[in-house]
């Protein structure tokens, strides 16, 4: 089979919510990362892309109507250009990165581009039409804006319990402190802040027309442990996970340039040489990324001690140390060493290929090496990909 490879990627700096993004529909914010992943390549012809495969985990409001085909029209690509949107929850960005390997490499596609929108300022309130007509009492509005809602009553109670409460679960399993959630949270921030600050991510970022928006907004370079450790637990009154060791609700988009070897000119920043998925109970949702890395690795042909470094999204601080406590054979300090969602944040379709867009970039910078990018999913699932230069 034809090999895949990242030739490119660029994202937004993430927005914080509510605030520099939340005016810019998902669809606009969209069409103009993509807009300004193709002008980096202004000798490429367009019409040569086989599927443009966006993820966003909401589509309930400006998004709907499959916002990858809206973000290819209002980019001004060729309308011979198709769109799919895919929705994985958070892992929504990844699996369209996945789709658009598998196509490349079973010869569907030459040029494939993926990705993920996600405006959470914007997610709307949504109302279930009446069972019976004319009723009498009240209709509820139900947030859109992140996890269970209109929750199917044959579910068991224990899988439909809030993210952060699974968060807490986790804590609780893998004994992981408070402070050590704090601690890692901080450095988070601090390994981000000293990412933007050396210019690690100036080859990827794009402007937002219509934002001045220049970096993360959710970034504290200044943030310490022994601040966040004033923060009150957000989702158990004896709990450990906050809002500070937890990543936020954000808006942001991301794109990344996937072909075959010698589609596109110049030189690949990597091959995607293997993918996993898993899945396990939806209240451990957080740890599925063990397995699904595992699988990747064994699709790879490699092993942990062949990787360099690893992209894990940090949907809560312990999560993330959870998943090091089954990751034995991994280097914590091979573990985002950029800084991850809890300070650069954690827009739901966005932040897959986010993550893929930062590993590819850095194994570029490296001169080589091999990569694990992975994400936890929401309702029990993980993915991972491995990349190789």
């Amino acid at each position: 089979m034809t090999a895949a490879y990242v030739y490119d990627a660029v994202r937004t700096p993430f927005g914080k919510y509510g605030k520099s993004l939340a005016g810019i529909r998902p669809d606009d914010l969209a069409a103009s990362t993509l807009r300004a992943l193709l002008d980096r390549h202004p000798d490429f012809d367009a019409s040569r892309i086989d599927d443009v495969i966006l993820g966003d985990a909401n589509q309930a409001g400006e998004d709907n109507r499959d916002v990858a085909r809206m973000a290819v029209l209002l980019a001004g690509l060729p309308t011979s250009v198709p769109g799919s949107t895919t929705n994985r929850l958070c892992g929504s960005g990844l699996d369209a990165a996945i789709q658009a390997s598998r196509a490349i490499e079973t010869g569907d596609a030459q040029v494939m581009i993926a990705g993920g929108v996600e405006s959470m300022s914007r997610a709307p309130f949504v109302m279930l039409k009446p069972e019976r007509p004319y009723p009498t009492g009240n209709e509820t509005l139900v947030s859109t804006t992140l996890g269970w809602r209109l929750v199917n009553p044959k579910m068991p109670s224990e899988w439909t319990i809030p993210l952060g409460g699974s968060a807490e679960l986790l804590a609780q399993k893998y004994d992981i402190s408070r402070e050590e959630q704090d601690a890692f949270a901080a450095a988070s921030h601090h390994r981000a802040a000293a990412a933007w600050e050396a210019g690690v991510f100036d080859g990827e970022i794009v402007a937002v027309p219509g934002s001045d928006l220049a970096r993360d907004e959710t970034l504290r370079a200044d943030t310490t442990a022994e601040a966040l450790a004033g923060l009150k637990p957000a989702f158990a009154a004896d709990g450990t996970v906050t809002a500070g060791n937890s990543s936020s609700l954000n808006d942001g988009s991301s794109m990344v340039l996937i072909a075959a070897e010698d589609a596109l000119p110049g030189e690949p920043l990597a091959r995607i040489a293997g993918r996993g998925v898993a899945a396990n109970e939806p209240q451990y949702f957080g740890v599925a990324p063990v397995e699904a890395a595992n699988r990747a690795l064994a699709r790879a042909g490699r092993t942990w001690a062949d990787v360099d470094f690893v992209e894990l999204n940090e949907a809560f601080a312990s999560q993330t140390l959870a998943c090091l406590k089954l990751w034995p054979e991994l280097d914590p300090t091979k573990l985002n060493v950029h800084g991850g969602a809890i300070a650069i944040g954690h827009p739901l379709g966005a932040s897959g290929g986010r993550i893929l867009g930062r590993a590819a970039h850095a194994l570029k910078a490296r001169g080589g090496g091999v990569a694990v990018v992975t994400i936890c999913i929401g309702v029990g699932q993980g993915l991972a990909v491995v990349l190789e230069r």
